[in-house]
């Protein structure tokens, strides 16, 4: 084993890149560089009939929107390659061999129907279905028989029968497994592929892993790794299982609570450095009150003996609010270059916009920065920035497009606001509350129609500035067409949607 910290994240491209996965990869990452170690990517493709190189193209795509890097993988190269396991199946012949010279691995025939009707027995008698060892013994004459019959035949490893596997974990502590439960796994398949058990343990020895860090549900796993370790003379690495990660209903974490996959929080509209940040906390504490943090913070606290055993709760609120804060942090400037690519993607900006354009929205970004959780809110929010056509939200109709005397004040404001030689916010927000002071009205009976017909909605940043954000031709056409809008009747509010 290597003396130096060497770790892997090692992913299966059999469908998207899910949350769970980026949170096992971050942790592998952080304690790769926070030890001055190496970090290791590792396909594990030994599910040939369920891996894709789409499968494949995602998770590249996952890490690196999140910004973890590796010292060795597949695009990299490295002295421990190949490392797409369906290219080390060479490899792991020499160690069968080894199991099966020294009476721990043997051939199976039993075939699927066979097994799955007599877990079925075990479970109708109350015991743990496992593999009831019928093939552990055949003699030499009966697996020939078997294979004239046309049976086909997988590798199994012979684990011990009596006993307890103890797996001694940073995380999780000490945990005692008894041998008579576990059941002979198959390391073989009769494809000749190599199983998840036997394939990670060869490779970790060879790719001198010092220590394995993963999602808890492989620790039932860790109890055959370390019989397989003990079988070929391997010195077993260290392990650390990472903490159930839960929806809000406490319930793992599944397509029903919503986006998972981390191109859907991409698309969302979620910083990487904000879900680097919080993923990051699921599971692990800098032990003070810190949330916001820095990676280079992160980075200073980090250990994995401050993570937490127990499961943590993906608080999508949590997550947004966090995203929120980042943002508001944020230059205006990259926070705008951020936003660009989804509002050309939406058809509300140019392809290649000028400096002024560019700067323009900068100006846009740093007014609504201050409420917006995410990207995505600049574009479906702040639509009325980028164009005429957005939609009267039912609370602007109701409470004050579709009232009898809006539609005079809109138009007169409009007349006002086009006298005006000065297009900002000071000389605007003079026109808007002189108009209010002359028709004896609270400035709010004119603002709050106002923002209703420029926006569409009832809430949103300051509207004096928003207003100067916008062409003034464009403001007062907006005035015209929501009060000719209102007298023809096409603002009067819809239903209100049925409460979940």
């Amino acid at each position: 084993m290597s003396d130096n910290v060497r770790v892997r994240f090692a992913p299966a491209p059999t469908g998207y890149m899910h949350i769970g996965n980026l949170h096992t990869a971050l942790f592998n990452w952080l304690f790769a560089r926070k030890m001055g170690g190496a970090m290791i990517l590792r396909i594990e493709d030994t599910d040939e009939v369920r891996s894709t190189p789409e499968a494949l193209d995602v998770i590249y795509q996952g890490l690196k929107w999140i910004g973890l890097d590796w010292d060795e993988g597949p695009d990299v190269g490295g002295e421990y390659g190949p490392y797409v396991q369906s290219e080390r199946l060479g490899i792991y012949q020499e160690y069968l061999d080894q199991l099966i010279e020294a009476g721990r691995a043997y051939e199976c025939f039993c075939t699927p129907e066979e097994l799955e009707e007599r877990r079925q027995v075990m479970r109708a008698r109350g015991i743990p279905p496992r593999y009831d060892g019928r093939c552990r013994d055949l003699t030499e004459e009966q697996k020939r028989k078997l294979r004239e019959q046309g049976l086909e035949s997988c590798i199994r490893f012979r684990v011990k029968e009596t006993g307890t596997t103890v797996v001694k974990d940073i995380i999780q502590g000490e945990v005692t497994y008894e041998n008579s439960l576990i059941g002979d796994p198959v390391i073989v398949k009769t494809s000749g592929f190599p199983t998840y058990h036997f394939a990670v343990v060869v490779d970790d020895q060879l790719m001198q892993i010092t220590h394995v860090i993963r999602a808890v549900e492989h620790l039932p796993n860790t109890q055959i790794h370390l019989q397989l370790q003990e079988a070929l003379g391997i010195e077993p690495p260290a392990y650390a299982h990472l903490p159930l990660i839960l929806g809000e209903d406490r319930t793992k974490l599944s397509k029903r609570h919503g986006a998972v996959a981390v191109t859907d929080y991409e698309q969302q509209g979620f910083l990487p450095e904000a879900m680097f940040n919080f993923l990051v906390l699921l599971g692990w504490s800098p032990g003070d009150e810190r949330e916001v943090m820095s990676r280079a913070q992160i980075m200073e606290a980090f250990s994995l003996e401050a993570c937490d055993s127990s499961p943590s709760v993906f608080d999508v609120q949590k997550a947004e609010w966090m995203n929120g804060e980042y943002m508001k942090l944020m230059d205006g400037e990259d926070l705008a270059g951020r936003l660009l690519p989804l509002l050309q993607h939406e058809g509300l900006m140019e392809e290649n916009p000028s400096a002024e354009r560019r700067e323009w929205l900068v100006g846009v970004v740093s007014l609504m920065k201050e409420r917006a959780r995410l990207l995505n809110t600049f574009v479906s929010w702040g639509r009325y920035f980028f164009t005429d056509d957005y939609e009267y939200e039912n609370r602007a109709r109701k409470k004050w497009l579709s009232r009898e005397e809006v539609p005079e004040r809109l138009e007169l404001l409009a007349e006002r606001l086009q006298l005006l030689e000065a297009w900002e916010h000071q000389s605007i927000e003079a026109a808007v509350r002189g108009l209010a002071e002359e028709l004896g009205l609270s400035a709010a009976k004119v603002i709050h129609p106002c923002r209703a017909a420029v926006t569409g909605t009832t809430i949103g940043p300051s509207l004096f500035h928003l207003m100067e954000l916008l062409d003034q031709n464009d403001v007062i056409g907006r005035l015209h067409r929501a009060a000719q809008l209102s007298r023809a009747g096409e603002l009067e509010p819809g239903p209100e949607p049925e409460s979940q």
